[in-house]
């Protein structure tokens, strides 16, 4: 049987290991679709990451679709059932890295724009995608430098659809109108450095900083919002010591993260840390790191049209939710775009063996061919 339109595409990106941040010709094999259809290309390159972003249109309000084709390293090949950039079909599932993180996605909504301008070429406003190569990296020459460039010129997007795996048990049971903001501390705890046997002479930086922890860990930061669960404090790494068992460190550095709601600010935050260390006499410097800030799209056209496309297509009532990581939807958000995130189920992703229903891409497409329709043909 032959396969349909969407799966051929994302076997043909699949097969590209375009492990971060490399590209593999995937951004070029969209972008031949693209201009076919009547897309204008500018391809966006900072540092060693290829962006791309493409425009039909010119009049408002835009619709863009914002997504990525690198992926993660594949871990062991040999643990994977086949090879992970062979993308193969077996018992109903597409495997192979990449297949619902998230290059199903983009060949999913390629395939509904192909679809949506053949039927509606004279479509109202514009359609954009912001491609890049940077979403599993460090995300520094990604999105964020896209954005900036578009903020520049004042180009806008007035709704979003970032191509996350969204979904937990089947197809467009849940999509992300928002994520908590990202924050990290790294706490460098300042004592001295002697001999355990005469603890007069030595400051030990690990006794000092562990009251300030505990506190730290102990503190409600807020109590959440109707969107968002309680701003979350972590600590994800305590590195001191010499190696020795008779040494105190004359340092200790401590590395935690927040994940807040938009209850607060990260200013908020840092004021607060910072209190209570002090509170504690520390010596200590800080390094504060800002990840992405807390966005939500709580209402409005983006998120009924999503809803009422899933409905249509899949017969699942779709829930709303903010949990999770973050992603490039955070550099989107803050230019006053409507965002969402939908895609398909995430469970295997950055697994071995990842793997996606066919079944479910085709109807992915579907989706977004009903969304595209909702939005760009009719009057809100």
């Amino acid at each position: 049987m032959p396969l349909s339109p969407t799966i051929a595409l994302a076997q043909d990106l699949m097969g590209r290991a375009s492990v971060t941040p490399t590209d593999k010709g995937c951004q070029e094999l969209m972008i031949a679709r693209l201009e076919a259809i009547g897309f204008t290309i500018e391809r966006m390159r900072f540092g060693a990451v290829d962006n791309f972003w493409a425009r039909r249109g010119s009049d408002k309000p835009v619709l863009a679709f914002a997504g990525h084709t690198d992926v993660v390293p594949s871990g062991p090949v040999d643990q994977w059932h086949t090879p992970p950039f062979e993308p193969t079909i077996k018992n109903g599932f597409l495997y192979g890295r990449g297949a619902a993180d998230m290059k199903g996605s983009l060949a999913s909504w390629v395939v509904a724009l192909e679809t949506f301008i053949a039927l509606h070429p004279d479509h109202k406003g514009s359609l954009a995608l912001l491609i890049t190569s940077d979403e599993e990296g460090p995300f520094v020459d990604g999105t964020t430098r896209v954005i900036d460039t578009l903020e520049a010129r004042g180009e806008k997007m007035d709704w979003c659809i970032v191509g996350e795996p969204s979904s937990t048990t089947t197809l467009g049971d849940v999509i992300k109108n928002g994520r908590r903001g990202s924050l990290t501390a790294l706490i460098t705890a300042k004592g001295i450095q002697g001999h355990v046997a005469y603890p007069h002479l030595v400051i030990n930086p690990i006794h000092k900083v562990a009251p300030a922890l505990a506190q730290l860990v102990s503190t409600t930061w807020d109590e959440g919002n109707d969107f968002f669960p309680p701003t979350s404090f972590q600590i994800a790494n305590i590195n001191g010591g010499t190696g020795a068992s008779n040494v105190v460190p004359g340092h200790v550095e401590v590395m935690c993260n927040f994940r807040y709601s938009t209850q607060l600010t990260a200013s908020d935050l840092t004021s607060k840390v910072e209190t209570i260390l002090n509170e504690h006499n520390l010596d200590y410097d800080i390094q504060w790191t800002y990840n992405g800030l807390p966005f939500l799209t709580s209402s409005g056209a983006l998120v009924d049209a999503c809803r009422h496309a899933i409905k249509a297509v899949t017969g699942t009532d779709t829930q709303l939710s903010t949990a999770g990581g973050t992603s490039d939807g955070r550099f989107i958000a803050p230019t006053g775009a409507q965002v969402v995130e939908l895609g398909p189920c995430n469970a295997t992703i950055h697994q071995l063996n990842e793997c996606v229903k066919v079944s479910d891409l085709e109807q992915l497409t579907q989706v977004y061919l009903d969304i595209l329709t909702r939005l760009m043909t009719k009057e809100l």
